[in-house]
Parts: structure tokens; sequence; C-alpha cells
């Protein structure tokens, strides 16, 4: 069902502010492309559907394609998960979030690249080492790694979501986790090392004095690790959920009144209960242009074993061992079907610029429609 608000109508109504309510010409960009999503000012292309019976004529403007626009990001995530699962062995797969503290989100604001490729550098670091170490392991093993920057109510909130399989490769064979499906490494012990690795990692790349790093040395960081899934194909629909997320759905946004927006969050301290938040129109989009990534950023990076230069001969070894994973068939992914009859495909017979289409088309497809 298409949402009643977006957030590119606030957008679009603070357009004269947007560079005031940034921090750099970047973010201010970004804003500027998804406003203009779908809209006149990107052109578009004038489709017809190839069934006889049908013979209708479609108007669509063209998508931003960025990749912080809450309407562009669907159709990638379907493709992501499919090409996903054809990566996935048989064996458990388990989901761990390494978290930074709210003490660290002045360094992320100021200089995100160095604070977030720190991030995924010393979490790989601690998973490599952890698996490498035969007391939990003894094993090469791999994940995949995506970033996320927010909360619920849109604050800095950094964290890695991470998919780790069960085991290792060691020599040519696989090695299971030692956790009888219970737990991948011991999080506190992760915990810590991460924490120790981050924050000298850390000051050796910024000026971070004594009595900040004791301030973070004090708090716990938080390392979470669940339980294995169900099944191969659960994992890939999981993470299928965080892969192309952004900081904000248009579904979330329930009300958009003369200067405020209000949307829902989950407060996960009661049990993931939703409750209504309403921001005026400069902080909603203050606080959504801190979640717009560095310019080029890797936001989905994959490790070890499945990474893109060893996945393919090691998993067809692995596959040959242990078996692959069947899944279920699925229906190819539907690109470009008559929304009118859903039988015929949509074929391009015009494209257009800002000022729109003919008149003739136009209108043509006005009168169609009543």
């Amino acid at each position: 069902m298409r949402p009643l608000y977006e957030v590119a109508d606030l957008l679009r109504r603070n357009h004269d502010q947007l560079e005031q309510l940034t921090a750099n010409s970047w973010q201010t960009r970004t804003l500027y492309a998804l406003a203009a999503c779908r809209t006149h000012l990107l052109g578009g292309h004038v489709d017809q559907c190839n069934n006889a019976d049908c013979d209708h004529i479609h108007i669509s403007y063209n998508s931003c394609r960025n990749r912080h626009c809450p309407k562009c990001q669907g159709h990638k995530r379907k493709e992501w998960i499919q090409k996903r699962e054809e990566e996935l062995i048989k064996v458990p797969y388990y989901h761990v979030v390494f978290t930074l503290p709210d003490e660290l989100n002045r360094f992320a604001l100021f200089d995100p690249k160095l604070v977030y490729n720190l991030l995924f550098k010393i979490a790989w670091s601690v998973i490599n080492d952890f698996a490498s170490n035969p007391k939990f392991l003894g094993a090469k093993t791999g994940m995949v790694a995506i970033l996320h920057t927010w909360g619920q109510t849109l604050m800095l909130h950094p964290h890695l979501h991470r998919i780790v399989p069960g085991g290792g490769v060691s020599g040519t064979k696989w090695k299971h986790a030692k956790g009888k499906n219970k737990y991948l490494f011991p999080v506190k012990s992760m915990s810590k090392v991460f924490r120790a690795r981050f924050v000298e990692a850390l000051r050796n790349k910024t000026e971070v004095d004594n009595a900040m790093a004791k301030k973070l040395f004090a708090k716990k960081w938080v390392v979470y690790c669940k339980q294995p899934f169900f099944g191969s194909q659960q994992v890939v629909e999981y993470l299928g959920r965080y892969t192309h997320k952004i900081a904000i759905s248009n579904h979330r946004i329930q009300s958009i009144d003369n200067s405020t927006v209000t949307f829902t969050a989950k407060d996960y301290r009661h049990g993931g209960r939703k409750h209504p938040v309403t921001l005026n129109d400069k902080e909603f989009i203050r606080r959504f242009a801190l979640h717009i990534l560095p310019k080029g950023f890797t936001r989905i990076r994959h490790y070890g074993i499945l990474s893109s230069s060893l996945k393919k001969e090691i998993l067809a070894n692995v596959e040959k061992e242990i078996g692959k994973v069947v899944l279920p068939e699925r229906e190819p992914l539907k690109l470009g079907k008559c929304p009118l009859c859903k039988i015929g495909n949509l074929v391009t017979i015009f494209r257009f610029n800002s000022r729109g289409p003919p008149k003739q088309i136009f209108y043509h497809t006005c009168k169609s429609s009543l």
C-alpha cells in the first residue's frame, strides 16, 4: 500500500532551507535528489503495454536511485537477497551486532568515514582472531557486515549487523563451531577486545585524551549475538531486512502538519512497543541528514571466506563436503509488468526531460484513465 506521507514531502516544502540544515554540500545534494525523485524534475518515460488486449499507455517519472531514498530500495533488496541465497552453505549462521557507545558520536559527526571504516575493520579483526584461535574454532571464517547509523528516533547510533557462519575452513575441510549451536564466541570476551582495539585505533588516528579514553573503558560496549537461525534461507531473508534499509521509511510517517511531522518509533527497552514521535521540520531533516553516508562509502562489506576473491572457490569445496542448501523455487523478479492487466510487459516508447511528456500523449493517458 502506498504511504500517505513521504520524506520527500518535507524536503520539498523546505527546499529553500536544505542548505542551512545540512553539514556539507554532499548531504545537501542528496536531499535535493530525494526531493526530486519520481517528479518531472528528473524527466521520465512513456511505456506501453505489449498485451494486445490492454495496450495501455503509462507515464512514469524517473527515480533518483539514491541509496538514501525511501522509494528506491525495494527492488535492490530483492536482487541482493537472491544473489546471497545462491552462496548459502549447509551450516548454522549467527546474527552478530557490534555497537559504538554514544560518547563516540561526536567523532562520527566530525569524521564519519574514519569512524565507520574503523568500525568495519576492528569488528572483522575480532571475529577473525576469535575464529583463528583453536580454543574457540581454529579455522578461517567470514562475514557479511552492514552499517546502520540510526536509532528509532533518528538520533545517531552507529552499529554493524553481521552474519557469520557457524564454523570455518581448516586446511581443505570444514570445521564446525564449538558452541553446539548455542553461541558462536563468548560475547563478553569479544566486547572487551572490541573496546580495547577500537579505542587504541582511534587514539592513533585522532586526539583522544586520557580522560576520554578512561570514560570509554568505563562503559560496557555492546556486542550481541543471537542463536543460529532455523534455516539457511531464513538468514538471508532476515539480513535482507537490513541491507537496503534507510534511516526511516515513508510508512512510519503518520502525519505532516504545517510545521511538524509525526512518525512511529519502537521502544526496545519496553518490548518494542510503538509510540509516536513529533518533530518540527527542521529537526527532522537535521536528524535525517545525519545518516547520509560520505560519498563513495561502502556500507555492505564481505570478509574472509565470504569475500568476492575467495568465496567462489572455497564455498564450492565446502558444498562438496557438507552439501548445498536446497532452496524453494522462487518466481523471477517481475520487471516492467503492466500494473493494469498484470499480464503484458511495459515497453518504453518515448523518453522525456524535465519539460514533461508530449501533450498528445499526456492527454491520451488522462482520457484512457477515466
